[in-house]
């Protein structure tokens, strides 16, 4: 099989699983968000594997797909004016989902390398949400046990930081353990 050839198939597949994964939530939060399954981890392990290059093409399709399940849950019934809701696509989906293949920039550098790279890519993915909140969403009021905030700033970073703190964690956790693993880590680490 050509280069080009399992590029394209690894990438399929890593966007399938990250799919499926983003539907097993294991928290969902009562105002919005989720805590999936390791949803992230394929895009990242393939940005590590392949190199940024690939690894923003791959995540870009995926930030399509997540953008198609936006619109499944509703986003055009959101009340979002034309010029609200095209930077919403942009902020919240396209530029969100497609910086996690930035996973790879460090993957040199061995496990530090993918646990940087890791992180970088998923707080630039919570970053972009945040900004959302604050810019499009100006959200404001009560979260959860009765903690209300007026303050869209310290509103968005807590509504977006609730579900990707946890998520930034498990990823983490789940590229250590593809690191750690012999096998796993000689298939990431062969080609490049």
């Amino acid at each position: 099989m050509s280069q080009k050839t399992q590029l394209l198939v690894e990438g399929a597949v890593v966007i399938a699983l990250a799919t499926v994964l983003s539907f097993i939530r294991i928290i969902k939060m009562p105002w919005g968000g989720s805590v999936t399954l390791l949803s992230m981890l394929p895009i990242v392990i393939y940005s590590i594997k392949n190199g940024v290059k690939n690894g923003l093409l791959v995540a870009f399709v995926y930030s399509l797909v997540q953008f198609g399940q936006g619109v499944i849950d509703g986003l055009f019934g959101w009340g979002l004016t034309p010029g609200s809701l095209i930077a919403c696509i942009l902020i919240d989906y396209i530029i969100a989902f497609t910086v996690l293949g930035l996973a790879g920039l460090f993957r040199e550098k061995g496990l530090s390398g993918w646990i940087i790279g890791t992180v970088l890519a998923i707080v630039l993915r919570l970053f972009m949400h945040f900004l959302s909140g604050v810019v499009i969403w100006k959200s404001f009021g009560e979260l959860w046990g009765g903690f209300a905030t007026e303050n869209t700033v310290l509103y968005s970073l807590l509504y977006n930081g609730a579900y990707m703190v946890p998520e930034i964690i498990f990823t983490v956790i789940g590229a250590v353990v593809l690191f750690k693993a012999p096998q796993t880590r000689k298939y990431i680490l062969s080609e490049k």
